[in-house]
């Protein structure tokens, strides 16, 4: 039987919907998507099929059903339903590479114009009938628009994030607020499925069927190894068990466990050759992309938060094409992206889950190892675990004493001293016979909730407020925790009445009769996920746009609304200490105090005390910050006052294997300078530091834009994309459009002045008049070293009196750039254009090199 579900192989579903559009027909849409399934050879599994027909009779489904066994294809139905009919349909993930995975599977089912994708980073297609979303971004969707939301059905994936302390609300919220749509709420561990029901038709205007399966498609076996991992490993490979999936629950567990394993033959000399095919034309050029090159030629693939995109995707790539024997990663690939996994290797059973280290979940457990047997492709998935390492090593020295091999009693040695909870085959077996947990609630009352729906109720907040206490009503809470929510709204209420922010006026037509109203000036478009905002965008009315310092100043503002990347920070505490570790000791300071005063160090707060005072004061008049805070930093600040890469930032910091989390971080900075900023705030400098981090950003990875652009047809030229970490040229904006070339033409002036004659070359845009090489590059600056000793690349050297830009027709401008030298003579320049009939894709070179001279 050839069951598929996430690689659809045969022709497109798009192909099958009954024509026309739209179709009211329930049983002719089922006939259509059954044709589909017959002509892709695909059989349908009875879960699979109870699931279809309660869908297409109008009713919510709660699909809890073991990993593997088709569920995505579910909801594929769900979307045929929807489209067939006119109709508008969201799939809902946890994680955004997820959403990213299910965005192009769904753009090629039902072409790239049916389909699209919201995440917060990302809006590609926004207008299209099926859009895939982040969780979060849904229930800000339905919170905000309330009835007025355009959304008839949805798919939860991933359910069991509904229990989430941190993010289960996110969940929750579409389940109080979307009675008018067919919901699809799936996952393997769901605990009870038939109390989610309950609380569902409680709750819904529609019944709700559960369909529960416990039998899996592919059946696992289970084992416990007391064998060094690599043994077990080795093991594994020759029972044809590959690709197996090595689960360890730390980034720096993962690279040093792929690192260990280079040293073994995993691969053939024709497989390795075969994937060498595959890398020829990728592109590892950060620091990292060494380390990652290397594990990859390995047949080793690696798969955490912390990598960049493109390397988490050249991973999944491989494995898809099996080219990948081992994959070493973190839990993130229980959530459920889409690499193939015939066994997996659980390293240990206990995981520090923020507070504690403790002995995994059933519903961890389980999530981790349904990803074992690839349905079509393995009869049965194996899981494996690991004894903790230092019972391995009692049990060797214990063999080899006992075959004489040694003559010295082995002393045992002591579990470790941390992060480890003790667990042996007993705490294996348990788990496996486990049921998940029961999802608990996590609804929570805070003022984003309260200021959303009072202002979705702006004529009459106290309709707002009503709403509140009916959401509360309809949660998933017991009878005393909603009291206690009631209480909070109340009090909550009252503070933002105390604030100013809430009124009570006389209305005009009844002067006698006090009405609650909103502050006018509360912006219409306050988001739970933009807390900060109002303040950012207060505290810039303070600065002073004339200052030289100005473009910094908003940086550092913009910096200390974002969340704190921690492993960032420390790392930059941890350099400061030890240049202040060496000036203490050059100094003679005793130990002691040496010590006393590394405690005081802390990373920097560039503009501190003024985002401090401005934030107690805003806050006076807007308490609803008071459960957020601000957070002055200055990662951003240092990479534009330093004119840093981002590889040399990573360098320099040690950050190789955080370089995703660098790059989210530096994506955020982006979307809220081009998003949040009011353009009356945007001076020259203010762009030129935009332009610095879309250029920088644009370079390090484009993997997303550049998967939706291959996509797209000639024919689809109206579907509008605009992606962080993927940043379009700002062609329609000429202030923007100027900035980013004085942005490339300094960069290019940064790879002269180090030599860096390779990298130059590829900031220059090449055209028919001159094709620049390297040594041309080198000949045309020889002239130039005979006077000067080098080539000033500071900060001076990037202001815009530098670089020169005149628009010498509608269709050209020509761009000079003056030559910073230690003599400041500036007699040297690069002199070139840009065409602006034919500017280039995004990230690419704008300007066209003519000559370099005096």
């Amino acid at each position: 039987m050839a069951v598929v579900d996430k690689n659809l192989q045969a022709q497109q579903l798009h192909l099958f919907l009954p024509s026309p559009i739209p179709c009211n027909n329930s049983d002719r849409i089922l006939q259509a998507f059954l044709d589909a399934m017959t002509a892709k050879n695909v059989q349908l599994y009875p879960a699979q099929e109870d699931a279809i027909l309660e869908l297409m009779d109008g009713k919510n489904v709660v699909l809890n059903t073991p990993t593997g066994s088709g569920k995505s294809l579910v909801a594929l139905a769900l979307h045929f339903w929807a489209l067939a009919q006119g109709k508008r349909s969201f799939y809902a993930c946890p994680i955004k590479a997820l959403t990213s995975e299910k965005f192009f599977d769904l753009c090629h089912e039902f072409t790239p114009q049916n389909v699209g994708m919201l995440t917060g980073d990302a809006s590609i297609n926004p207008t299209a009938p099926i859009i895939c979303c982040t969780a979060e971004v849904l229930a800000n969707m339905v919170l905000s628009q309330q009835q007025r939301c355009d959304i008839d059905c949805v798919v939860l994936d991933e359910f069991h994030y509904y229990a989430d302390p941190a993010r289960g609300m996110a969940w929750q919220l579409p389940l109080l607020c979307l009675s008018q749509a067919t919901l699809l709420l799936m996952s393997a561990t769901l605990g009870d499925p038939f109390e989610l029901k309950r609380r569902l038709q409680a709750t819904s205007q529609r019944p709700t069927a559960v369909v529960a399966h416990a039998q899996r498609p592919v059946p696992l076996d289970f084992s416990y190894c007391e064998t060094p991992l690599h043994e077990t490993l080795q093991q594994l490979l020759s029972q044809n068990k590959a690709p197996v999936y090595v689960v360890y629950f730390t980034q720096r567990e993962c690279v040093a466990a792929a690192q260990n394993l280079t040293s073994f033959s995993l691969c053939s000399r024709e497989h390795k050759q075969a994937i060498a095919t595959q890398l020829a034309q990728f592109r590892f050029d950060t620091p990292f992309g060494r380390d990652m090159k290397r594990f990859v030629s390995h047949g080793i693939g690696l798969h955490h938060a912390g990598l960049l995109p493109k390397y988490r995707l050249l991973t999944e790539k491989l494995a898809q094409q099996g080219l990948i024997k081992v994959v070493v990663g973190t839990d993130t690939l229980g959530v459920g992206v889409n690499i193939p996994i015939r066994t997996v290797l659980l390293s240990q059973l206990c995981k520090f889950d923020g507070t504690r280290v403790a002995i995994l979940g059933a519903r961890d457990f389980h999530q981790i190892t349904g990803r074992a047997g690839r349905k079509g492709f393995d009869e049965a998935g194996s899981v494996v675990c690991q004894a903790p390492p230092h019972v391995i090593e009692n049990k060797r020295a214990q063999n080899r004493f006992a075959a004489g091999q040694s003559k010295k009693k082995p002393t045992k040695q002591a579990p470790p001293a941390t992060r480890y909870a003790h667990w042996d085959s007993n705490t294996f077996e348990r788990l496996i016979n486990k049921q998940p947990e029961p999802l608990r609630s996590q609804f929570t009352v805070s003022y984003f909730l309260l200021l959303t729906l009072l202002q979705n109720h702006r004529q009459n907040i106290c309709d707002g407020y009503k709403q509140l206490l009916q959401l509360i009503a309809y949660s998933h809470e017991s009878t005393a925790a909603k009291r206690k929510h009631c209480r909070q709204a109340a009090t909550l209420f009252r503070a933002l009445h105390q604030s100013g922010i809430i009124q009570n006026q006389p209305t005009d037509d009844q002067p006698q009769k006090a009405c609650w109203q909103l502050q006018e000036q509360l912006q219409q478009n306050f988001s739970a996920h933009e807390s900060l905002h109002l303040y950012l965008i207060s505290a810039l009315q303070q600065l002073d746009t004339t200052h030289p310092d100005y473009g910094l100043h908003v940086l550092n503002l913009t910096e200390a609304c974002l969340e704190n990347p921690k492993v960032i920070l420390q790392r930059q505490v941890d350099k400061l200490k030890q240049l202040k570790l060496a000036e203490l000791k050059a100094q003679g300071v005793e130990y002691e105090e040496r010590m006393q005063q590394l405690e005081k160090v802390e990373y920097p707060k560039p503009m501190a005390d003024f985002i401090y005072s401005t934030f107690n004061a805003f806050c006076k008049q807007h308490p609803w910050l008071l459960q957020d805070n601000i957070r002055p930093k200055g990662i951003a600040h240092e990479m534009v006052q330093k004119c840093a890469s981002f590889n040399e930032y990573v360098s320099d910091y040690g950050l190789q294997r955080s370089e995703g989390l660098l790059l989210r971080y530096l994506s955020n900075i982006y979307k809220s300078l081009t998003q949040t900023l009011p353009d009356a705030n945007k001076t020259d400098a203010v762009y030129d530091i935009i332009a610095f981090f879309a250029q920088l950003i644009q370079r390090v990875d484009n993997s997303l834009i550049a998967e939706w652009e291959q996509l797209q047809q000639p024919n689809m030229q109206h579907i509008q994309s605009v992606a962080s970490p993927s940043i379009s040229p700002p062609t329609l904006d000429e202030q923007a459009l100027r900035a980013l070339v004085r942005t490339q033409m300094f960069q290019l002036i940064r790879h002269l002045a180090h030599k860096r004659y390779e990298e130059a070359v590829q900031c220059i845009r090449p055209h028919d008049e001159h094709m620049w090489t390297a040594q041309q590059l080198e000949s045309a600056l020889q002239n130039y070293y005979t006077q000067y000793d080098h080539i000033v690349a500071d900060a001076r050297a990037r202001q815009a009196k530098f670089t020169l830009i005149h628009a010498t027709n509608p269709q050209q401008w020509n761009v000079q750039q003056i030559i910073l030298d230690p003599q400041e003579d500036n007699q040297w320049v690069l002199q070139g254009f840009v065409p602006l009939h034919n500017l280039p894709q995004a990230g690419q070179p704008l300007v066209c090199l003519q000559r370099i001279g005096c």
